[in-house]
């Protein structure tokens, strides 16, 4: 190694030193936290920046506060320790090996990933599954998860990488008795019924009126936190709510819900597998990836048809 990239890797204990005071905002406590002397925390500091030749904090009588240079550094550093630290749970937590601990969205999972699973269990033995239930961002390492299915517009989540599963497209459902007490001729029509809204898609019924030439009022009616719940609702004649066809087929096809009108959107959110980059050579992970991706190319495919 020469002397330069011996300069670009800098000891780890000058690096926990540095990302704990940029995280404390403070030498003294920074060393309690480290069990060490604040002489011994600055000095390591000291070290740091003159290894890399920059300032890290600007020093003052009232504490110490990241530079500009600082914060970008620190952004950086606490993902890389985040993924060392991982990596050596991994390495060290040999007999959960074969562990994938996955998060999923609650009805996503339910009807479309639970269908299948089965498959992945018969030809993955060596894996035990364990599923959590989440609906908004994760904390991989606190919450000590594998891989997440997301629901998401934009997967910009830092230190991970992001495969798109299956786009949805949103369509206005409700009951057939509902329908029938409430014919619908025209979009307009639907604007004096009450229309079903769901949590995680505050947007969605505005996106559909906008795409037909409408402007919805500002009155609402229910919220739902899950799909399936709204789904419910609609069965119970409540009203009418935007959902994602693919994951009501089977109500779809039994008449059990019906299309209140025949007008479909892309809805702007999609489904996601997530995984930490430091999660990448996890070989049960890397087993669930793929299958899981070869499933929603197969099922995507399918749609197309």
């Amino acid at each position: 190694m020469d002397a330069l990239q011996r300069r670009l890797v800098p000891s780890t204990s000058a690096l926990v030193a540095f990302d704990t005071v940029a995280r404390l905002g403070s030498f003294s406590v920074a060393a309690q936290t480290l069990s060490l002397t604040q002489g011994a925390v600055s000095r390591q500091i000291s070290a740091l920046e003159d290894q890399l030749g920059i300032l890290l904090f600007q020093r003052g009588s009232r504490g110490v506060s990241l530079t500009i240079q600082g914060a970008a550094y620190a952004s950086g550093i606490r993902e890389a320790l985040a993924i060392i630290r991982a990596s050596s749970m991994d390495a060290m937590n040999r007999l959960h090996s074969g562990i994938l601990n996955l998060a999923i969205t609650p009805t996503f999972g339910t009807r479309w990933l639970m269908p299948r699973i089965g498959d992945f269990v018969a030809s993955h033995k060596e894996v035990t599954i364990n599923f959590a239930t989440r609906g908004g961002a994760i904390d991989f390492e606190k919450e000590r998860i594998d891989a997440a299915i997301i629901h998401v517009e934009k997967p910009n989540w830092l230190g991970t990488e992001c495969i798109l599963l299956i786009n949805e497209s949103l369509g206005p459902v409700c009951s057939p008795s509902f329908l029938q007490r409430n014919p619908i001729a025209s979009p307009e029509d639907m604007l004096k019924l009450p229309l079903l809204h769901l949590a995680a898609r505050e947007a969605a019924w505005d996106d559909w009126f906008k795409s037909v030439g409408l402007r919805r009022s500002e009155g609402r009616t229910m919220q739902f936190e899950l799909l399936s719940t709204a789904a419910q609702a609609c069965t119970a004649d409540l009203g009418i709510a935007l959902l994602p066809l693919f994951l009501f087929e089977s109500e779809l096809e039994s008449g059990e819900l019906v299309l209140a009108f025949n007008h479909l959107v892309p809805s702007p959110s999609a489904y996601y597998l997530a995984m930490p980059k430091w999660k990448l050579a996890n070989v049960p992970v890397m087993a669930f990836r793929e299958w899981l991706v070869g499933q929603a190319v197969a099922f995507m495919q399918g749609r197309s048809r």
